[in-house]
């Protein structure tokens, strides 16, 4: 325990610090006392691998620089169902298992949810297109034209899918 003391001090000034005076061979000296705090709790969520029994866990330092790791080894894992609002009809099931801080941003969320994944490959395509077209103005022209001419839009729906893919899909 006093090695990790000396360790944190030596590394990382405490934020909090709780001193008291105490009075050694007649004279009064400070004497600081390191601020330790210990979380004990399960953090992996709905984890569908075992746990091991509680006498076997161990207790873990987790700080900035081993945060994604320790992440990555606990695994946790969030499951449950939320209304569609793509369709409207029904709910979604969501089932997640987060391995970085990464993995709670928005676009990473949308990438493990398949429904959202398909709307956000489907934005960022038509992202890259913006891109592409920003200052052609015969591009917009042609993207403008086949929008509205459906007959047009259908012909190069159809061309554009690989001979691979089935009619229809």
């Amino acid at each position: 325990m006093a090695s990790s003391q000396k360790f944190i001090a030596r590394n990382r000034a405490p934020r909090v610090q709780i001193e008291y005076d105490v009075e050694v061979y007649g004279a009064q000296k400070k004497v600081q006392i390191p601020f330790v705090m210990g979380v004990m709790s399960d953090l992996s969520g709905a984890n569908a691998g075992e746990l091991p029994s509680l006498d076997e866990r161990k207790a873990l330092e987790i700080d900035v620089d081993n945060f994604d790791s320790r992440l990555q080894s606990m695994r946790p894992r969030a499951q449950f169902k939320v209304p569609n609002t793509l369709t409207g009809e029904g709910e979604l099931a969501v089932d997640i298992t987060f391995e970085s801080m990464d993995d709670f941003s928005p676009a990473a969320i949308a990438r493990k949810v398949a429904p959202l994944a398909k709307l956000l490959e489907a934005r960022t395509q038509l992202a890259n297109l913006d891109t592409y077209m920003d200052g052609k103005a015969g591009a917009e022209q042609l993207i403008a034209n086949a929008i509205r001419d459906p007959a047009l839009l259908q012909s190069l729906v159809s061309a554009g899918k690989p001979a691979s893919e089935p009619e229809g899909t």
